[in-house]
């Protein structure tokens, strides 16, 4: 006989050989489904079944038919939390120490996650899962998230089979920028036709299950829902706003009180439990104006909105499962990636971007606008006040490493798994979110792999918590935690926890590290961080401080980032739009998401359009960047004027050529100048002669999460048209120059016609 290929037989013809198959790839049979449900900036006490107000029937009814964890812990950000999540290591050990729009230089922070620690999706995949993300990722440099990438680090580079989503840190909820697989698609459908996206998102997942259980129902899935919500902009719809109507209007203190008895009665926090005082800057809700009450109202209403609303997005996937017969063969997981947000500032914000510029809301702007908030002609995010109701009972916030911003709610549903006699209980076990690849792995039979395409792989940091679903213990719940130790660190906020002890420094903004105060606190009998006791037990505090340190080592922390600018250090990447500062675009040209994009918020720029109109056209738009809610647009109206629209948080600056544009080929211009924080100049020019020119109040540096749109608009910065206003002529090419600084006299000159103006 001739040659063997494995255990086939090759012979001159067939009659003389031996077929063989190889084996297909699948987990065994009866191998659950996975699906991690992921929500953004939602609280340790917002959901119905921690003690919130906010109906959640469809997380509670996870919550009944599985375990809810009340120890459970994140890193206080995002893109952090999702790398932890994915791959089962520390955020600093995996390159993600902040944002993923940032690479500092320094192995902690490169904006994407190393090789060397693979996902999820890579290591099912390779055992046969059939893997999809659909919702968020910010797990991508911003900067390679255009259409033409790299796409090293997009979702279907690092192991998932299927994507759609947004790939920035947040979105607008009616007008998102979208992705799938590996290149942006318009959003379906429009606001006015009901569109919005946490409902488009349900869609694609529950398109996906249900299509992979029909073709191929012996393939389990890992689904990874990561929704936009409760991230802002707080957006939903109509009817959802208007049921909220009134309910908070006892205001932040007698809520969080409401809320800290329901977690008591519930057993969510131990008996003795203090709740601790209002945070710094949080004033006491009878102090505030009747209109600053009315306003926070709103924006709570907004919030608790859009949540009902993302809960009963969940329940239509729920409901998909029970069709089709597999809820019980589906391991859920639902979480948060961290605190409520304190980015509403003080008194909250229409417009989130006004944080991002470090500018208050004028409140007598809000109250013009207060049945605008929480549509897509808002951007809204809600005031300190209540977002510490939503981490009650705890400390801070978002971003910081005390309570409020570490301790999420976290619920594993599996009723085909965890035995009836323990679903519905509370496990108090001391987790992070590191620890949750390595308990799905466990659960389905799955060793992380140690080399992933050619790659050594980095050893999985966390610690499983599967041991806790154990039914024969006598207390399942105080059976001792399995993790020896945890360190937290964000924006130079440091903690500890170890043995029930947690050490934690609170770090002002652009102060030394070593002027932090610690505090300690014995979580065991303070689940609240209320009662310092640094002072009484400081060999345990210095102990503690060691351990840290000796963390921040072992795991990659160091460099800590101690001053605010360190985050934005670095360089532009070579090979990336944003290294550059002439762009030519050659219509027809997809969205450029702002990272891709001409720094046109933060830089003084020159638009130049070769266009060829025709005779009688309407006009249309010819560059816009962001929203309805804050953005510019650069068009031509319907009288064919050349129009430019600088829309700051809804306030409109609007330049118009006092002629029309000429039919047939002509060259129209606008350029924008700016002083670093403040007004700004605009002018206008047709064919080289100036035709128009405008003093512009205030230039927000950062515009949107929604790109750049060429020759169309269909987020309608400008209330002028009907969105998108395609161009009816030809857009032929379009070029933008950006220069980053101005000398201190030109600015001096720039504040002066502003002041000017404004009298």
């Amino acid at each position: 006989m001739g040659d063997t290929t494995d255990d086939a037989v090759i012979g001159r013809t067939t009659s003389e050989s031996t077929p063989w198959w190889p084996d297909p790839v699948l987990p065994g049979e009866g191998t659950p489904n996975i699906i991690v449900v992921l929500l953004d900036d939602t609280g340790f006490a917002h959901l119905g079944c921690y003690g919130g107000l906010i109906d959640t029937p469809n997380f509670d009814r996870l919550a009944e038919r599985g375990l809810r964890y009340t120890n459970f812990h994140t890193t206080a950000l995002c893109s952090p939390t999702r790398a932890c999540l994915l791959t089962g290591r520390n955020h600093h050990s995996v390159g993600m120490r902040a944002l993923a729009n940032f690479d500092t230089g320094y192995p902690n922070m490169r904006g994407r996650i190393a090789r060397s620690a693979g996902t999820m999706a890579e290591m099912l995949g390779g055992e046969g899962f059939a893997t999809w993300a659909v919702g968020k990722w910010h797990l991508t440099p911003m900067r390679e998230a255009s259409a033409v990438g790299p796409f090293g680090d997009w979702p279907l580079q690092r192991g998932f089979d299927r994507y759609y989503g947004f790939m920035q840190g947040e979105t607008d909820q009616f007008h998102p920028e979208l992705y799938e697989d590996n290149r942006l698609v318009d959003v379906p459908r429009t606001p006015e036709d009901g569109y919005h996206v946490s409902e488009d998102l349900v869609d694609h997942a529950i398109d996906l299950v249900r299509t992979q259980h029909t073709m191929v129902p012996e393939r389990p899935f890992f689904l990874y829902l990561a929704f936009g919500a409760t991230h802002a902009p707080h957006q939903a719809p109509d009817d959802y706003l208007q049921k909220w109507r009134g309910r908070f209007d006892d205001g932040w203190d007698v809520c969080r009180r409401r809320v800290y008895e329901r977690q008591l009665e519930m057993g969510i926090i131990p008996p003795g439990t203090d709740l601790s005082p209002r945070n710094p800057g949080v004033e006491a809700w009878v102090d505030l104006s009747a209109d600053e009450q009315t306003l926070a109202c709103r924006l709570q209403e907004a919030f608790a909105a859009m949540l009902d609303h993302t809960d009963a997005q969940l329940g239509r996937l729920l409901d998909s499962l029970d069709d089709m017969g597999i809820a019980d063969d589906t391991i859920i997981v639902a979480l948060s990636d961290n605190g409520a947000s304190q980015e509403g500032r003080a008194t909250g914000v229409l417009d989130t971007f006004r944080h991002f510029n470090g500018i208050d809301q004028p409140l007598d702007e809000a109250m013009d606008r207060l049945d605008a908030i929480g549509t897509r002609t808002s951007n809204t995010n809600y005031p300190w006040g209540w977002a510490q109701v939503g981490n009650s009972p705890g400390k801070r916030y978002k971003q910081n490493t005390h309570s409020g911003g570490v301790r999420d709610p976290l619920i594993v549903s599996w009723s085909g798994g965890i035995d009836p006699a323990v679903q519905g209980q509370i496990r108090t076990q001391f987790h992070h979110v590191i620890d949750l690849a390595p308990t799905l792995l466990d659960l389905v039979g799955v060793a992380a792999p140690e080399e992933i395409a050619g790659v050594a792989q980095q050893p999985i940091e966390g610690t499983s918590l599967a041991y806790t679903f154990e039914a024969d213990a006598v207390d399942a719940a105080a059976v001792p935690s399995r993790k020896a130790s945890q360190y937290f660190e964000m924006f130079g906020h440091r903690g500890i926890w170890s043995d029930g002890w947690k050490a934690v420094a609170y770090h002002p903004p652009d102060t030394a590290l070593d002027d932090d105060v610690w505090e300690l606190y014995n979580l065991a009998e303070d689940f609240s961080e209320c009662h310092d006791l640094a002072e009484a037990e400081p060999e345990r505090l210095r102990g503690m401080i060691d351990l840290f340190w000796s963390e921040a080592e072992r795991y990659g922390v160091l460099p800590i980032m101690d001053r605010t600018g360190n985050l934005f250090a670095g360089h532009v990447t070579p090979g990336t739009p944003r290294n550059r500062d002439r762009f030519v675009y050659l219509p027809p040209t997809p969205r450029v998401p702002p990272d891709a994009a001409p720094a046109l918020g933060s830089r003084n720029w020159e638009m130049r359009f070769e266009v060829e109109r025709p005779t009688g056209s309407e006009g249309g738009v010819l560059l816009a960047f962001g929203t309805v809610n804050n953005g510019l647009v650069a068009f031509i109206d319907g009288g064919g004027h050349l129009v430019y629209d600088h829309n700051a948080y809804s306030n409109h600056t609007v330049v118009r050529s006092p002629q029309p544009v000429p039919a047939g080929l002509c060259v129209l211009e606008v350029h924008q100048e700016r002083v670093r924080r403040g007004p700004g100049r605009a002018r206008l020019y047709v064919d080289g002669v100036p035709s128009g020119a405008v003093m512009i109040p205030e230039i927000p540096t950062m515009i949107s999460p929604v790109g750049m749109d060429l020759g169309r608009n269909p987020t309608g910065v400008a209330g002028d048209y009907e969105a998108p206003f395609e161009f009816a002529g030809r857009l032929i090419r379009v070029d933008v120059a950006t220069s980053r600084a101005f000398r201190d006299d030109e600015e001096a000159a720039i504040e002066l016609a502003a002041a000017e103006q404004m009298q």
